[in-house]
């Protein structure tokens, strides 16, 4: 007879957690936080911002001409450091965060603990409270359930949608775009980026939910090198709550804390409500654990309970594993230091170059086919290809000349200056002709000096170049 242990399936059974409703401080500011981020998100595209170039939207990322607009800044394509330095002040803003307070990032500000949120919110108000819904998951198959399951799921697919049709808005003049969208003249692009990102929202928000954070996002597992002793996450405090045998319900000779103390119960009285109103369905009282995303509510439970039976709050608490054994928290030491040294060095780093952003960029290229030529007079020739860009919100003009190459010509052809219009770029070919002298180096170093006529830059752009002869 085989063993019937064998029968057992490999992998537990998926479990769907309906999340209880509390109120509390740390539910406010949850809601604070995602009606902020919402806000935000779906309405920066819509928010107007006149500016001399681009679409007069607030932010808006043009691909097409390599140009970012955040409303009075405007981000060229050799800006592009300024990215790795955001990502590098995300990434040690995190470190820094979860070292003082643990995963607070993933407990309020996280794109999944948002949208999950707005999920269940929705699922809320059509299907009712935990208890009715548990009921209408047991339930046999019926109009009701069709109408409720059926609603609520399309409730979903239309905030996934707006999702994704709002992130396709920034990369567009929101206006025309969503006109050309919903009239078939928008480029493929957007319908694939539309589309796609409302499946994986629908999918991540309203079907996986916590199982983004406990299989799929890396961060719970490797939270555990980042969080040490005095780091504050969400504690249940077993001294208090279990006192020397253990937790109990408040029966009629359990119902204040004296005739609990005296026979050694301690102050949880095993309601389950911290267990009912985790959105990843833990018990906090079994200590920390990698599915905790540390969002407070657990607190705000059981404060709840405390305050209804006139205790003290703090059974459950923001607390480090030192405070918790009454030892001291330190929060400011060699580690947090360092993350707190980084994330201010990003910050200035940034305001530094962006406040510090030439308003023109100039270069040149030597034409190197040929490198010379010789002329019927007996000058040498040399090309050069020279791009200047206005980078600033002002029409300028230019005056070219060069500097270091005595008795040298410059020849621009019809062009006699340059005159850019605010945030436009010009390229011309010029000609350098020069007589050579016995004894002159064949590599003579020498500058294009840009002179500005009008505009908002004052001081001369100066481009090193060399001239060629044989």
């Amino acid at each position: 007879m085989s063993d019937c242990r064998s029968c057992q399936p490999s992998v537990a059974e998926a479990v769907v957690i309906h999340p209880r409703s509390v109120k509390g401080k740390f539910r406010s500011f949850k809601t604070s936080v995602l009606v902020i981020a919402y806000a935000v998100y779906f309405l920066l595209p819509w928010i107007p911002w006149h500016r001399p170039v681009g679409h007069p939207q607030a932010v808006l990322f043009d691909l097409v001409n390599k140009k970012f607009y955040l409303f009075g800044l405007v981000v060229h394509a050799q800006d592009i450091f300024w990215l790795a330095a955001l990502l590098f002040l995300a990434a040690v803003l995190l470190f820094f965060s979860t070292a003082l307070a643990g995963r607070v990032f993933c407990g309020y500000f996280c794109f999944q603990t948002l949208w999950t949120d707005a999920f269940r919110w929705i699922e809320k108000g059509i299907q009712g409270d935990r208890v009715k819904r548990i009921r209408l998951d047991k339930q046999s198959w019926n109009g009701e359930k069709i109408l409720k399951k059926g609603g609520t799921h399309l409730a979903w697919l239309a905030l996934a949608f707006w999702t994704g049709l709002t992130f396709v808005l920034y990369w567009g003049y929101a206006p025309e775009l969503i006109v050309k969208f919903f009239t078939g003249q928008a480029p493929a692009a957007a319908y694939y980026t539309a589309f796609g990102l409302m499946v994986t929202t629908y999918i991540a928000g309203g079907l996986m939910r916590e199982k983004v954070c406990q299989h799929v996002c890396p961060y719970a597992r490797f939270q555990s090198v980042m969080i040490d002793k005095d780091t504050l996450v969400p504690t249940y405090d077993p001294e208090r709550g279990e006192g020397t045998v253990g937790r109990a319900k408040p029966t009629k000779l359990l119902k204040n804390l004296d005739e609990r103390h005296a026979k050694g119960v301690g102050d949880c009285v095993d309601c389950g409500l911290c267990v009912q109103v985790c959105p990843v369905g833990i018990d906090i009282r079994d200590g920390m654990q990698y599915a905790c995303i540390q969002c407070g509510l657990c607190i705000d439970a059981c404060d709840t309970i405390m305050d209804a039976k006139g205790w003290d709050r703090g059974l459950i608490r923001y607390e480090s594993e030192n405070g918790l054994q009454h030892g001291k928290t330190h929060f400011w030491k060699l580690r947090t230091y360092g993350y707190g040294m980084a994330v201010v060095g990003s910050v200035a780093f940034l305001l530094w170059s962006m406040s510090g952003q030439k308003l023109v960029d100039a270069s040149v290229r030597q034409i190197r086919s040929p490198l010379y030529v010789t002329l019927s007079d007996g000058r040498i020739q040399n090309r050069y290809n020279l791009k200047l860009e206005n980078k600033s919100l002002q029409p300028a003009r230019f005056e070219l000349s060069i500097k270091g190459l005595p008795d040298a010509e410059l020849d621009m052809g019809q062009i006699k200056d340059f005159n850019l219009r605010a945030d436009q770029s010009q390229r011309i070919m010029v000609k350098v002709r020069k007589q050579v002298k016995p004894g002159d180096a064949k590599h003579q170093d020498f500058q294009f000096v840009f002179t500005p006529k009008t505009g908002e830059v004052h001081e001369p752009v100066m481009i090193h170049s060399q001239f060629i002869t044989p």
